[in-house]
């Protein structure tokens, strides 16, 4: 089997938060989270070292918390990408297989990108490959330069000659070892460099140097290897994220009106001619059928399940729930921990109250085929609504209503002739 390391002790400090920067999310998913999904997702991996720095008691904490196969070692001082990976020593001094090294930062990388990598490194028999993508404007990147049988070296930019700045194959910071070859490396490199540090880049000129095979695979998607250190590279991110994904939905034969202003989540499963409006966001873990119309202005927030047929409309929220075929939830309501049946009508308005905020207790609201909920209306949960029942308009329902009952809770109307006209003439 594979390890993976990944490097998640940087303070990020252009983020300009208290949060570590590995810890920030797009779609409720950490970064790291990304890169040790990607790393899981590969089918190759058994165990996972994240090392930590900045906050390292957060982002070990989430990644206890999180990723069963996945463990931190603490980098203290901080001394460089080299002596980050360094830190994994003591864990793998026996093992014999390979280790992919990647950065805690770049949540784009997929699955499939890692797997053709580490086949590319078994194919080409390498001890040492490192992943490199070309670059039309190269500024800020380390440069790959190659010689007449592989890769010869890395150069940083702030250490590398104007004909080395010219190089357009980047290093996209993404290694693979062999690993009882390669981790002698470690207690043997120099901090010689611009920035003092050691380098993790040096250990191609450090395999060139004692006869390893070192190799660079170039990346298809350069998408894959952006990296977050602002806000603003946070937002680019999630835009790539979830345009990724729409065209993923787009293929599959959904119809999604405005790609640029509905968010769907990897997780979410949609099938073929439902019919995603404006403005929806859809997030967490969710299964949509077919034939459904979500939208527009609408929010999933996860743990949703559609059965085919069904009409969530503009400013409806529906949170851990599922709705049968044929129910239709059209106009401005919450839905949340409920359980809906078929052919279902839920009005405008309509609140289930599932949260109690004394005790901190969520509760459920269970709806029955053919139930028709008047407009306006709370159901307050726990309750029940049986099979075929009626709720009237403005009602409050505190307690089960039995099949194909009516349940109103309407003050009676008041009508008071010429009250207008009286008020108007003091």
């Amino acid at each position: 089997m594979l390890k993976s390391v990944i490097l998640a002790a940087g303070k990020g400090t252009r983020m300009k938060s208290e949060t570590p920067k590995v810890l920030h999310t797009i779609f409720d998913k950490t970064l790291v989270g990304y890169v040790i999904e990607a790393v899981n997702n590969t089918g190759l991996a058994d165990e996972n070292f994240v090392v930590v720095g900045h906050q390292a008691e957060k982002v070990e904490e989430h990644v206890k918390k999180n990723y069963s196969n996945a463990r931190t070692v603490l980098q203290s001082p901080q001394l460089g990408t080299g002596h980050a990976v360094s830190m994994v020593l003591p864990y793998l001094e026996n093992f014999e297989g390979e280790v992919i090294v990647l950065c805690g930062d770049t949540p784009l990388i997929t699955a499939e990108t890692l797997k053709e990598f580490v086949e590319f490194h078994r194919k080409s028999s390498s001890d040492l490959t490192v992943m490199s993508a070309m670059f039309d404007n190269p500024a800020n990147y380390g440069r790959i330069i190659r010689n007449s049988i592989g890769v010869e070296s890395i150069v940083e930019e702030k250490d590398a000659t104007v004909e080395q700045k010219a190089v357009k194959e980047i290093n996209a910071g993404i290694y693979c070892l062999d690993w009882s070859k390669v981790k002698y490396a470690f207690s043997e490199l120099k901090t010689n460099n611009a920035q003092g540090e050691y380098y993790l880049t040096d250990i191609i000129k450090w395999g060139n140097e004692k006869g390893l095979k070192v190799n660079a695979y170039t990346l298809k998607n350069n998408e894959e290897i952006f990296g977050i250190n602002s806000k603003s590279n946070l937002a680019q991110a999630a835009k790539m994220l979830n345009r990724r994904i729409i065209n993923k939905h787009l293929d599959a034969g959904v119809t999604v009106v405005d790609p640029d202003t509905t968010w769907i989540s990897p997780e979410t499963i949609i099938e073929q001619d439902t019919v995603i409006y404006p403005m929806t966001y859809i997030e967490g873990k969710n299964k949509i059928g077919k034939n459904c119309k979500i939208g527009p202005f609408a929010h999933l927030r996860g743990d949703v399940v559609l059965e085919d047929f069904v009409k969530v409309g503009n400013f409806v929220e529906v949170k851990k729930t599922t709705i049968k075929s044929n129910t239709n939830a059209c106009h401005l309501s919450y839905i949340g921990d409920s359980e809906v049946g078929s052919n279902v009508n839920i009005g405008a308005g309509t609140i289930t109250a599932n949260y109690n905020p004394l005790t901190k207790e969520k509760s459920k609201t269970i709806i029955g085929n053919n139930v028709k909920i008047g407009s306006n209306s709370v159901l307050v949960a726990p309750v029940t609504i049986e099979e075929g029942a009626n709720v009237g308009a403005l009602s409050v329902i505190t307690k089960d209503i039995p099949s194909w009952a009516l349940a109103i809770t309407r003050a009676p109307i008041k009508i008071v002739e010429d009250w207008v006209k009286k008020v108007l003439k003091g």
